[in-house]
């Protein structure tokens, strides 16, 4: 498990990052791998732990300590191999994955946790740089077909197992380009879209077809892929935007999120935008603190804004977890992004009250502060403190407060499946069978919004489960 007193000798390198001044000048990636001495020291801190909590914390369970040990001693094809074992994309999870693994690190019961992340980032792209990631045809064809519906993580995961199985399968996506909220919604300066390309020339090698402009719900009909396949998965997301009913709400210049940015992503593309939202010289306000309002305050720095400001409903939280009571698990904590590095302020415990504009359009935003107490079930409530109203400057407003369900609804009412509680599709972790038999769901349109890291192992188990009713068992991993 690296070198066995690694952690005592070593401390954590960060991957290094261009300067802000140079780097919100473009929309390229700014953070640079590390190079291999640097990757097989940190490689080296992953302590003869025991119990390898990290792979708990991670949803793909990567067998982390297995690929760390083989980076301190420079096997670097042994430690790609052993990645690619749970994890179909660690090109996607070691550039935009928040690290659940270094949470449950034990090293970060009292010391700063091992770089996982980077070292996950690193072998991947040691692999690519190598030529040592090629394509993995099946053996035999099964005569079977599968369709899936949905090109972001989860589908192209179960896309790439199942063809692995020998499957024939075809990924229908709606958008003109493949990838979901990979390639429409994260900005490129977190993810350049040629990672996906070389991906989708992986998988095309391997057997699957892409079908993009393919909206499955609309011009293609669910009785099609239900009649012409043997299996159909569904795996389109959640892109139902949580709105903010407010007066003032349909003013312009107040937008969803996920209308701005695709644009920018376009637009980095060399697609031509008719009317796209800019932040040139504006004011900017951000609601919602996730990693989507994140995402919009980067951008909107690149664009030019003349200020840029993000809220948050909720309370500020700790600047540092305690953690002998929250390890191993996900510690709330407050959390900076490079993006809040790049130029941001942020304000907690802010409640929106309404939108004020002249002639149509957005130019101030109406606020007040709350705060949350535990009332007498222990839940938390939010309560408006009077005299707290204040207004500021706004003619760009971003709501970023999360997704609420999938956005296709004419396609899950076709499939006629059945939702839960909220609204998802209704599909367990066993076997990932909708009540329609034939029909599975897996990533965001079953569990809701959730991480690319979880959309991953939903795809792999969920292909595990359409081969095992195709075939009566199954050899591919869970």
């Amino acid at each position: 498990m690296g070198k066995i007193t690694g952690f005592l000798e070593y401390q954590r390198i960060a991957e290094a990052a261009d300067p802000v001044a140079a780097r919100v000048r473009h929309f390229r990636e700014f953070v640079h791998v590390l190079d291999d001495a640097s990757a097989s020291t940190q490689g080296a801190r992953c302590m003869d732990c025991g119990v390898p909590f990290c792979q708990n914390g991670c949803p793909v369970n990567n067998i982390i300590p297995d690929w760390n040990d083989l980076v301190y001693r420079k096997r670097w094809r042994e430690a790609l191999d052993v990645l690619h074992s749970t994890n179909n994309f660690p090109e996607f999870t070691g550039r935009i994955c928040p690290a659940p693994c270094e949470a449950a690190c034990t090293l970060n019961i009292n010391s700063d946790p091992v770089g996982i992340k980077s070292i996950e980032h690193f072998i991947i792209d040691k692999g690519w740089e190598e030529g040592w990631v090629v394509p993995r045809p099946p053996l035999r064809q099964t005569g079977r077909r599968v369709a899936v519906v949905g090109s972001g993580p989860a589908g192209l995961a179960c896309a790439q197992q199942l063809a692995r199985a020998g499957h024939a399968v075809v990924v229908f996506e709606r958008a003109d380009r493949i990838g979901g909220l990979l390639r429409y919604g994260i900005p490129d300066f977190k993810l350049e879209k040629h990672l996906i390309d070389r991906r989708m020339a992986q998988m095309s090698a391997e057997g699957v077809e892409f079908r993009p402009n393919a909206h499955v719900g609309g011009d293609i009909g669910a009785h099609e892929l239900l009649g012409g396949f043997d299996a159909v998965v569904l795996a389109a997301g959640a892109e139902k935007p949580r709105d903010l009913p407010v007066p003032g709400r349909e003013l312009a210049g107040v937008h969803f999120a996920m209308e701005f940015l695709p644009q920018q992503n376009r637009v980095v593309a060399g697609d031509p935008v008719d009317a796209q939202i800019r932040a040139d010289g504006r004011h900017v306000v951000v609601i919602g603190g996730g990693d989507t309002g994140s995402d919009c305050v980067g951008t909107s720095n690149r664009q030019g804004a003349a200020s840029v400001t993000q809220f948050e409903l909720l309370q500020q939280p700790p600047q540092v977890e305690n953690k002998p009571l929250v390890w191993p698990y996900w510690p709330i904590k407050l959390r900076s992004s490079s993006s809040h590095e790049e130029g941001c302020d942020r304000d907690w415990s802010v409640a929106t009250k309404r939108f004020e504009g002249s002639a149509g359009r957005v130019e101030r935003i109406v606020a007040s502060r709350v705060e949350w107490q535990r009332d007498g079930s222990g839940a938390m409530r939010m309560a408006e403190i009077p005299g707290t109203e204040f207004a500021m400057k706004a003619d760009l407003v971003l709501l970023a407060m999360g997704f609420t369900g999938p956005g296709e609804t004419a396609l899950v009412e076709q499939f006629g499946v059945l939702r839960d509680a909220r609204s998802n599709v209704k599909a367990d972790t066993i076997d990932y069978r909708t009540s329609v038999d034939g029909v599975f769901a897996a990533g965001d349109v079953r569990r809701g919004q959730s991480l690319v890291v979880w959309a991953i192992r939903e795809g792999r188990q969920c292909a595990h489960a359409v081969d095992a009713y195709l075939m009566g068992t199954s050899e591919l991993p869970r």
